[in-house]
């Protein structure tokens, strides 16, 4: 089970082949690497299954391999996206290996042994996440690792600071560990040594990420929203071909935007930032990463509140919305997604924080 679907193993993979699972997508949610968080979304897990499918489906058509296997009906046939009659939480997957590095103590700190990925390993998950960055909205991350003196402009290909808001020339293209107790960004040199690959192949992880980014592009254009970011997963399967895996081009995995208003995950995470718990997350990461502890959410003083209600169901609606535009079919009984926006924008105006 993960923070927000759920892996039924039909068959397990092997060394050299590859199995069949099942995700099932559920109303559940998550932020700031928490895991669960204390409120289910109505409709959310169907509208980013459909959303999700509806990507994959495109990508395979342009030659782009993926995971991707059908969609699943309510007796249990295995469907193309067209096929579909009825909104569904179930997406059939082929599966690969799943390695973890092994987290040891050295000096105090917490370190990760990548020793098992080289580049003759086949059929599993690439232990990263690979991000595009096409804006740089507020909330993005960029702006935390600059204050920081984590990342320089340099590093992102930029020649100037940025500022919240701003459209990107050309994209940048970011990675970050996947498999780590907390995900941390890190270099494309570090991410080639750890996750066993050659130079041709970041080229070909790159190649990939640029098709991704353009196609969900196209498809966010559907609904009349900017692909500002997102990031996807990659595996190499039994041949050592590289595919996209997990789910790509959702609410979840891109931050999308309309006329500068956030229709994302975003807006739950706007939300938890000025609570009181967030503040106690920061904290307990900072302290469990100088102390070397691996379970920084044991260390957080507190738990996160309930969504306010009114924004809880404008963040179900959104999903909603934003998967019938985006795919191009009214699977959900919602209102248009101008209209939803429209209500958050009239919520922000009035809303307080715990």
């Amino acid at each position: 089970m993960g923070s927000v679907k759920d892996l039924e193993i039909v068959e397990k993979p092997t060394k050299d082949v590859m199995g069949i699972g099942r995700f099932r997508f559920s109303d559940r949610y998550s932020v700031f690497d928490w895991g669960e968080m204390p409120d289910h979304i109505e409709g959310k897990g169907k509208a980013l299954c459909l959303m999700g499918a509806y990507c994959f489906e495109k990508l395979e058509r342009i030659g782009v391999r993926t995971h991707y296997r059908g969609l699943v009906d309510k007796k249990g046939a295995l469907l193309t996206f067209k096929e579909l009659e009825t909104p569904s939480n179930i997406m059939e997957i082929n599966l690969v290996n799943v390695f973890k590095p092994e987290a040891r103590l050295a000096q105090g700190k917490l370190e990760y042994d990548y020793r098992v990925f080289t580049p003759n390993l086949k059929n599993y998950l690439i232990p990263l996440e690979i991000i595009y960055r096409n804006g740089l909205p507020e909330g993005s991350s960029v702006f935390k690792r600059l204050e920081r003196g984590d990342v320089a402009i340099e590093d992102l290909g930029l020649d100037h600071n940025p500022k919240p808001g701003e459209h990107l020339a050309e994209p940048i293209f970011d990675v970050s560990t996947k498999l780590e107790e907390s995900d941390r960004y890190i270099k494309w040199e570090e991410a080639r040594g750890m996750a066993g690959l050659t130079s041709q192949e970041i080229a070909a992880i790159k190649k990939v990420l640029s098709r991704v980014n353009a196609t969900i592009s196209d498809i966010a254009s559907h609904a009349g929203l900017n692909n500002e970011d997102g990031k996807i997963e990659l595996a190499y399967d039994h041949k050592r071909r590289l595919m996209v895996a997990d789910v790509v081009g959702t609410l979840d995995e891109c931050r999308f935007t309309h006329d500068g208003m956030h229709v994302s995950k975003e807006i739950a995470r706007q939300f938890y930032k000025k609570t009181h718990w967030y503040r106690d997350l920061e904290e307990a990461k900072k302290t469990a990463e100088t102390r070397g502890v691996k379970d920084w959410r044991s260390m957080c003083k507190s738990q996160p509140p309930k969504l306010d209600l009114r924004l809880k169901v404008i963040i179900g609606e959104m999903y909603m919305a934003a998967a019938n535009e985006m795919i191009e079919r009214e699977m959900f009984a919602v209102s248009s997604l101008e209209e939803v926006i429209n209500k958050y924008r009239s919520y922000q105006n009035v809303a307080s924080y715990v």
